[in-house]
């Protein structure tokens, strides 16, 4: 019975979302869980909710999987079988996929959860609405965070570093604002929703939201929301314009909240123009995703497909 399910898990730094798909039809939820990942209290905490989760919803189907796919908010480093680039950084340095197996019992796969997001909207989400035969995909995560994830071939591109589809950590603003990763002017901390609110402040001096600073720059009654928006799409273009010179993908599928921004599918795409090595033309088809906060974990869960 078991091998007619497909288990993934979306391991967040707040939550731990756990959802079972029918293998005879992936778009077919046969239950969903999530619980706090309570992750002020530790890894090993951590790695006790995971298996409390997966205790419970094999105890409501009455079925435990043999493997399971996990999205993670960093990566697993190939050569050393460790956590890196965590956010949630009690993670970092740890043997992640030898301690779930462990705890679980279970064969487990790790990605990054934006190659999750990939993976999930190549396969089940909005590729599959504008060029399902698409060879190359990249998915783009703009929110609170920055990221990207790449599939080729219908499969997840982890890389030699484990960093394949990395993204949100290129330098983009040379002497821009110091970054966690070491670095300094990275497309995080540019176009990040964070990075736009607080540009906004340093010119402004007042404290706005991304959804109200972008109502001001639409009304035309604010120069320094106006400002924000300009930044946001002439750095959106140039970055964009690299992933299109480096892979030329036949889509990508951008989420988060930023990305929402419908300039961004207009305004943004003739920025891209500027910048892209052809003559100014772009055929991508770039699209918002249809499978809103459900990638991530269906992603996980097609990890073993």
């Amino acid at each position: 019975m078991e091998k007619s399910y497909v288990w993934g898990i979306d391991l967040g730094g707040t939550k731990i979302e756990c959802a079972v798909l029918s293998a005879a039809d992936l778009t077919q939820v046969i239950a969903r869980e999530r619980i706090d990942t309570e992750a002020a209290k530790g890894y090993e905490h951590i790695i006790s909710q995971v298996a409390r989760l997966v205790s419970r919803v094999s105890e409501q189907l009455g079925v435990s999987p043999t493997r399971i796919g996990f999205a993670t908010p960093g990566v697993l480093n190939p050569a050393t079988q460790t956590m890196k680039n965590c956010n949630t950084t009690s993670m970092n340095g740890r043997p992640m996929a030898a301690d779930l197996t462990k705890a679980l019992g279970v064969e487990v796969r790790l990605a990054n959860d934006a190659n999750c997001f990939a993976l999930a909207e190549t396969h089940l989400g909005a590729v599959q609405d504008v060029n399902p035969k698409a060879e190359v995909v990249f998915g783009i995560i703009m929110g609170t965070g920055v990221g990207g994830g790449l599939v080729v071939h219908g499969q997840v591109i982890n890389g030699l570093h484990g960093i394949g589809g990395e993204w949100g950590h290129n330098i983009l603003e040379e002497g821009g604002k110091a970054c966690y990763c070491g670095k300094s002017g990275c497309v995080e901390h540019v176009i990040s929703g964070p990075a736009l609110e607080e540009f906004y402040f340093s010119i402004s001096g007042q404290k706005l939201r991304m959804p109200q600073i972008l109502q001001a720059h639409l009304a035309g009654t604010d120069i320094h929301a106006s400002a924000t928006i300009e930044r946001m799409l002439e750095n959106f273009g140039r970055a964009v314009s690299t992933l299109i010179n480096v892979l030329d993908p036949q889509v990508i599928v951008i989420g988060g909240g930023v990305g929402n921004i419908d300039l961004l599918y207009s305004e943004g795409i003739e920025r891209i123009k500027k910048y892209i090595f052809n003559s100014g033309e772009v055929l991508t088809p770039i699209v918002k995703p249809k499978l809103g906060d459900s990638a991530g974990v269906f992603g996980a869960a097609l990890l073993f497909q």
